[in-house]
């Protein structure tokens, strides 16, 4: 654009950006606070794994859009840890299903406590309005990159977490 302005829709996507990076950054440090072996795309996967009442790798993969030698070596992780078990699927033992552990259970009610303290003193002087308003944009967002190709690393800085 001439004249060294851009367009408020450009702006606005720059400030997107900026602020969507130094929330996965963000993300990130408390998630190693919480617990300094579990990174945040374990965290992220372990929650998943506990949602879904178990689950398969390849459903980890095809979920967050990552390399399934990524989601291996987290996994792998996990089960050092002792956060994560496999479990033969009931309907074909050849099937692994992936199951948190008691430990893994309980670093992530920790995890979502300190998590929860955490959003509520942020956002204590945000209206119920615009909380409602936050959280409806946030899952527009996050439903409109649900079928989006990763554009950078599938573990590194450049993708924040779903």
């Amino acid at each position: 654009m001439t004249g060294g302005t851009e367009p408020p829709r450009e702006v606005s996507m720059d400030v997107i950006q900026r602020e969507l990076t130094a929330f996965a950054r963000r993300a990130r440090a408390a998630a190693a606070r919480v617990h300094p072996e579990l990174p945040l795309v374990s965290y992220t996967l372990l929650a998943h794994i506990e949602e879904q009442r178990g689950c398969r790798a390849t459903d980890l993969a095809a979920h967050y859009l990552l390399d399934k030698s990524t989601v291996s070596r987290q996994l792998a992780g996990l089960e050092k840890l002792g956060f994560v078990e496999r479990r033969p699927a009931p309907d074909d033992h050849r099937v692994h299903v992936l199951h948190p552990t008691e430990a893994g259970t309980t670093v992530l009610a920790s995890a979502r406590t300190n998590r929860r303290a955490a959003y509520q003193k942020r956002l204590k002087d945000w209206s119920a309005e615009d909380l409602d308003r936050f959280a409806a944009y946030l899952l527009r967002y996050n439903a409109a990159g649900q079928n989006a190709v990763p554009d950078g690393p599938p573990d590194g800085p450049s993708r924040p977490p779903h």
